[in-house]
């Protein structure tokens, strides 16, 4: 049972990911090549591309999810989830009915070793751990 001071649980209403890279065809060429030569690593894109596209699976799982997961590059992120991830990439940001919020640092995104279901899941259980709801469908 709940106090009545309690403060409502925070509603997500979308989720933003932010990939390690930037979005300029000199950014996705200098990852991609990185990434084969073991030079560079993003944990995101691990989870959302194959070796050169979006995986399909991920696209089925973004269609399933109770809100839209929008993704951006380092370079072309909105300002209100730059402030929220600190500047820090790859992450995913909770945008709620009363802000933006730090899901997911890099550190938890590695350990998604590259699994959507495993994403999902720390999802699920970033937003439990800090009270917040899902927006009604």
């Amino acid at each position: 049972m709940s106090s009545p001071d309690a403060a409502p649980a925070q509603v997500i209403v979308r989720l933003v990911g932010v990939y390690d890279a930037d979005s300029t065809l000199r950014g996705e060429l200098s990852y991609w090549v990185g990434a084969r030569l073991g030079r560079r690593h993003c944990s995101l894109c691990e989870i959302t591309h194959g070796s050169v596209r979006q995986r399909p699976e991920w696209k089925t799982c973004q269609d399933g999810l109770p809100v839209p997961f929008d993704t951006y590059h380092r370079n072309d992120q909105p300002g209100p989830i730059r402030v929220a991830s600190g500047g820090e990439a790859p992450v995913v940001v909770a945008v709620t009915d009363a802000g933006h919020m730090l899901l997911l640092a890099a550190k938890d995104l590695d350990a998604c070793d590259g699994s959507i279901d495993r994403l999902v899941e720390a999802i699920e259980e970033s937003a439990v751990r800090l009270g917040l709801t899902w927006a009604p469908a």
